[in-house]
């Protein structure tokens, strides 16, 4: 049995004597994924982080470790550690190092992107939460039973640097390393979280993701809009109009069926059930402007909205000049970078061709339309956990927060989820994390809650000691 306080106490101390210092190096290193950074290669600067997580790991004293480094040809690099058993069972952990572009002058002042600093109870830096700190702690998990003479299953660590860009390479590397992932009875993953530091919580659903660029050209050359604006049809009107089919922009409710899935019963009473826990600190926790009001106004259906229903993101806009130097000319053309977020179920290799058609389709005018995806992503549902792994989880979030585990989702998405599932459909998933209200993964002044990472290792070294058991 695990002596949860005890393991506690060590994770404390590791985490400030080994963990921080190197997981600060991780992040002075830009590492940006390879989608919004073509020269990741040139760089070198992904390959830099793996270098920086294994010589820690090495550092670890871990017995029976070993790492194996790869890189198929053109793809981003792959690390895979390691570490034989001194019991039955094997769990695989997952956790990423690339990261997310910045704009350090959205971060606040004496922070940036590339500096880690420490103000308690945070350690401030891109990539710290999202998911810099996830191999770390699991190690460390293993390396805490080791220290306290318990025993353990085998563990393989995947550690990839394509996450951000929707893991585009896992696929190959699945297939390329399979004999070194084993046949996991547990996968862990630590890229998730939930609405408050007061408890342990588990990711039941992942939402999916299908992503693109939606281009409209009406001309070669610009045009003066006095002499030509009424006569073109605007790329921007047109671009409005091509989103209208998939989107009312009235309530939001995407209009494609192939992107919805049915809502069970179960979860609207899950809904409630997370309702009544996070309440109004879901909505209030959001930095919105003064006077805004929520697409729905009850928490529940807030919920389900950004878990179980689709939901169309414009998040990047070319062809328009910035609004200082915008002269009055009509545009030649307007690309729409669109993010469609969709719910666990849905085929997103059937909802991407949908939406294709949908947007290409008969286009406006006969205006040049194009709609260029990046490889679409499955959404995830999490099975039950065995019931010692359960028990074990339970007994550990109980002993060190006073409370149960509750399950939670994530709109967001984790590709390699639903890939594993797919190739491992026995293996139980235990899907959690670090992540909270104002962590801001991705957005200025990303941070890791540090005495939630210190509190969960002690958790994943009692749940990982229950596997095989």
């Amino acid at each position: 049995m695990v002596e949860h306080q005890k393991i506690l106490e060590w994770s404390n101390n590791h985490w400030e004597e080994s963990i921080i210092p190197s997981l600060s190096e991780l992040i002075q290193v830009k590492a940006l994924s390879p989608s919004f950074d073509p020269d990741w290669k040139l760089r070198g600067e992904l390959h830099e982080t793996i270098d920086i997580f294994e010589r820690w790991a090495m550092e670890q004293d871990v017995s029976g470790i070993q790492t194996h480094k790869f890189e198929l040809d053109g793809l981003t690099p792959l690390l895979i550690i390691k570490v034989e058993g001194s019991g039955p069972g094997e769990v695989l952990f997952y956790s990423h190092l690339d990261k997310q572009p910045s704009r350090p002058e959205l971060w606040s002042d004496g922070l940036s992107p590339l500096n880690a600093v420490r103000r308690d109870p945070w350690l401030y830096g891109r990539g710290s939460v999202d998911d810099g700190y996830g191999g770390y702690l699991c190690l460390s998990a293993i390396k805490a039973l080791q220290d306290h003479n318990q025993n353990h299953p085998s563990v393989t660590f995947l550690i990839e640097t394509c996450e951000e860009s929707g893991s585009y390479d896992l696929p190959y590397y699945l297939d390329h390393c399979s004999k070194y992932l084993g046949s996991p009875d547990l996968v862990v993953v630590m890229d998730s979280g939930g609405p408050d530091y007061d408890r342990i919580w588990t990711t039941d659903a992942l939402r999916g993701l299908i992503h693109g660029t939606l281009s409209v050209r009406v001309s070669h050359e610009g045009v003066h809009s006095g002499m030509a604006g009424g006569a073109i049809p605007s790329s921007f009107r047109i671009a409005r109009h091509l989103l209208d089919r998939i989107e009312d922009s009235a309530t939001g409710r995407i209009l494609l069926p192939s992107l919805h899935t049915e809502i069970e019963e179960k979860i609207f009473n899950s809904a409630e059930d997370i309702a009544a826990v996070v309440g109004e600190e879901l909505w209030n926790g959001l930095p919105v402007v003064e006077g805004l009001k929520p697409q729905n106004g009850k928490i529940s259906d807030m919920l389900l909205d950004i878990n179980w229903r689709p939901a169309l993101s414009v998040i990047g806009s070319g062809g328009m000049p910035p609004v200082e130097s915008a002269g009055n000319v009509l545009r030649t053309h307007t690309d729409l970078a669109l993010s469609i977020r969709i719910p666990p179920g849905v085929d997103s290799v059937s909802a991407l061709q949908e939406l294709t058609d949908t947007l290409e389709s008969n286009p406006p005018y006969g205006a040049e339309v194009n709609f260029e995806s990046h490889p679409p992503a499955d959404g995830f549902r999490a099975p039950s956990l065995p019931e010692n792994v359960a028990k074990a989880l339970t007994e550990a979030s109980e002993s060190l927060t006073g409370m149960p585990p509750h399950p939670t989702w994530v709109g967001g998405t984790i590709p390699f989820m639903a890939m594993m599932q797919k190739k491992y459909p026995d293996a139980a998933f235990l899907c959690t994390g670090a992540a909270g209200p104002g962590n801001n993964a991705h957005g200025p002044d990303e941070k890791l809650h540090i005495p939630s990472a210190k509190r969960l290792t002690a958790v994943i070294a009692a749940v990982v000691r229950s596997v095989g058991n």
